[in-house]
């Protein structure tokens, strides 16, 4: 028992060892042309927009925490979705709520599927 706990606690370790490689996320978001975060807007309307798509996405229970976590920048009244979700049904969920409060032509879909783990 003792020798399987040692073990468990060295496969632990391992796993926390790796580190994420975020190289080509980081790279991507260096681009000028790239909206991150820190594009948001911080007037009324864009952060009530933020908001309302932030609680339709939260409130679906069906949804992966991947995609309550995505990143909605608004940036005068057209939404940016980025960030990964388990998969193209989930993709479409989310850019489904946005367009619903934003409008369907004020939606950019730039959600990623994650990659599955091994």
């Amino acid at each position: 028992m003792k020798h399987l706990l040692i073990l468990g606690f060295a496969a632990c370790a391992a796993l926390f060892a790796q580190e994420a490689d975020n190289t080509k996320m980081n790279q991507r978001d260096r681009d000028k042309r790239a909206i991150t975060a820190d594009d948001q807007k911080m007037n009324a309307a864009d952060t009530e927009l933020t908001r309302k798509v932030r609680k339709s996405v939260v409130a679906d229970t069906s949804l992966s925490t991947y995609a309550h976590n995505v990143k909605i920048i608004a940036r005068d009244g057209t939404i940016t979705l980025r960030g990964p979700v388990r998969d193209l049904a989930e993709k479409a969920s989310v850019a489904k709520k946005a367009s619903a409060i934003a409008g369907v032509k004020n939606v950019t879909n730039d959600l990623e599927i994650a990659p599955t783990k091994k």
